[in-house]
């Protein structure tokens, strides 16, 4: 099995349905696929620009715990990206970004880490994109911007190999931690930490 890197991010499941918004608002400008109908718990509508286990059919989650969505989103250009480019992905667009899919994103209505948040996590599909989530300050930025645009509390990027995952941003900033470091000795200690402490 190869690398399988993720952005993962933490907010409360009343901003989930803005969290899909704005990550709809990264996707290429014209897609080849049908808009998928999408509905949440609690009975939220949306309609997205992605497939969900590759079709198009509308995915009810009403009941559910969890979405799958396979997105391609767009990235400014900066030297990792651009060396991505060049090893066979899509060139970029007139405007100067560049399209990487599949990332395969997994919505849970209650997290792993605390069952009172919910998580977006944004996995590569391959190991060549892993390394680009792990080299491009503009991937890292796409996402970290995500975060605190969709009232998130905290952004960790995962090796997906039980090495310690990085906290790139924590209640409102972008930070330089890691889960077994001395800040937060275990997940536990991170979740501690987060602002959005409503019961």
């Amino acid at each position: 099995m190869g690398l399988v890197f993720s952005y993962d991010i933490y907010l409360r499941p009343r901003n989930v349905v803005r969290a899909l918004a704005n990550l709809a608002e990264l996707a290429p400008p014209a897609r080849a696929v049908p808009p998928l109908e999408i509905t949440l718990p609690g009975g939220d509508r949306l309609v997205l620009p992605f497939t969900s286990q590759f079709k198009s059919d509308p995915v009810d989650c009403s009941m559910s715990g969890e979405l799958e969505l396979d997105t391609s989103l767009m990235f400014d250009v900066d030297d990792a990206l651009h060396e991505f480019a060049q090893t066979g992905g899509p060139g970029p667009e007139a405007d100067g970004r560049i399209q990487v899919g599949y990332i395969y994103a997994t919505i849970r209505f209650e997290s792993f880490l605390h069952p009172g948040y919910a998580s977006v996590e944004c996995w590569a599909a391959t190991s060549g994109m892993s390394r680009l989530f792990a080299r491009s300050a503009n991937v890292r930025k796409v996402f970290t911007d995500l975060a605190a645009d969709s009232g998130g509390v905290c952004c960790l990027f995962d090796t997906g190999d039980g090495a310690p995952e990085q906290v790139c941003w924590l209640n409102g900033e972008p930070t330089q931690e890691t889960v077994s470091g001395p800040r937060f000795p275990d997940r536990r200690a991170l979740v501690a930490t987060w602002s959005d402490a409503e019961p």
